[in-house]
């Protein structure tokens, strides 16, 4: 017959069992429900690396994670809207289009975090911004693109002439001085944050004109200098497997710190309206020079040795890139 203390161990055994499925079903609850907004596929530079980051946090059981691409600027504030009701804690996107309609859905829904890609400032209380600061990166990029062209040409295709385009242009036209004051650039836009086709044609038509180097700041354009035989650098992504004897490095942006901050911060009911601008730069692991790859021993040795310690400086502080957010113009003849 069972003791009193025999019955005690059983009904302790049995609350154990109950509590840690209770546990485990509340650990299942706890991932956080993510969802997503972008005007453009997903396979775009710009938003494949906030995807990339997204998926690597769903990856890691933290998050569930939703999206949808290819939204019409008319449709976005309907769909932020659908996924504030079907109980998603963080919108993330990039409202650079709309802006207006954007900020209306985070006052209406107080409850639910925004991270978006912005030029405005954070809106309280809810509503935090990015931004692709990789100037850092660009400038070293620049470095190596001024040492590498022969005809002192470089062409730059871009999407539109914004803050976030402008800056990294710019950044990456005052490093291809400092390791060649002769250098000339061709600079125009496109239009289009993903027309691959008139991007190439962009860029053909510089490449006719003289130059050896492209800026491959969309899309297309590293077509155009693969099938020219000229060089290519990359920006946001690095795109150099699929042109190994063309992309010779890229200014890399990381969301990873930016996401990952997001996150803990709208699980821990931390998250408010903040800039996250500052986890693209270098220090914060946000950005950073792609290895030069298939290019290694071919950027002439002097130029990576300038390349490394600008690089030291920026990650010790001592040298800063400046932000010209002004839309930059072809200085070419």
């Amino acid at each position: 017959m069972p003791t009193r203390r025999g019955w005690l161990n059983a009904v302790s055994l049995l609350l154990v069992l109950a509590l840690g499925g209770a546990g485990s079903a509340a650990w299942a609850q706890a991932k956080l429900k993510v969802a997503a907004v972008y005007t453009v596929p997903v396979e775009q530079q710009w938003v494949s690396r906030i995807h990339k980051a997204l998926n690597a946090a769903r990856d890691r059981g933290e998050i569930e994670y939703v999206f949808s691409e290819k939204v019409a600027n008319a449709d976005y504030e309907r769909v932020m809207r659908e996924f504030a009701e079907k109980g998603n804690t963080l919108i993330v996107g990039e409202s650079f289009a709309v802006e207006a309609a954007a900020r209306k859905v985070a006052k209406d829904y107080p409850k639910v975090s925004f991270l978006m890609g912005s030029s405005g400032k954070p809106q309280e209380p809810n509503f935090a911004v990015f931004d692709n600061y990789i100037q850092e990166p660009a400038y070293l990029t620049g470095m190596i693109a001024g040492g590498m062209t022969k005809t002192n040409k470089i062409g730059m295709v871009g999407g539109y002439p914004i803050p976030e385009v402008n800056r990294l242009m710019h950044a990456f036209m005052e490093g291809a001085k400092e390791t060649n004051p002769k250098v000339e650039f061709m600079v125009t836009f496109i239009g289009s944050w993903f027309d691959p086709p008139k991007a190439k044609e962009a860029a053909f038509a510089m490449i006719e004109k003289g130059a050896d180097v492209m800026y491959a700041e969309r899309f297309g354009v590293s077509d155009a200098a693969k099938e020219k035989g000229k060089l290519a650098i990359g920006n946001v992504i690095n795109t150099q497997a699929d042109y190994p004897a063309t992309v010779v490095s890229s200014a890399l942006w990381n969301m990873e710190p930016t996401i990952d901050r997001a996150i803990k911060a709208a699980k821990g009911g931390q998250f408010k309206a903040e800039d996250y601008g500052a986890y693209s730069l270098m220090k914060n692991k946000g950005s950073e020079l792609a290895p030069l790859g298939t290019f290694d021993g071919k950027v002439p040795k002097d130029v990576m040795e300038k390349v490394k310690a600008k690089e030291k400086a920026i990650l010790d502080g001592k040298f800063v890139v400046k932000v010209v957010e002004t839309e930059p113009k072809t200085t070419s003849k």
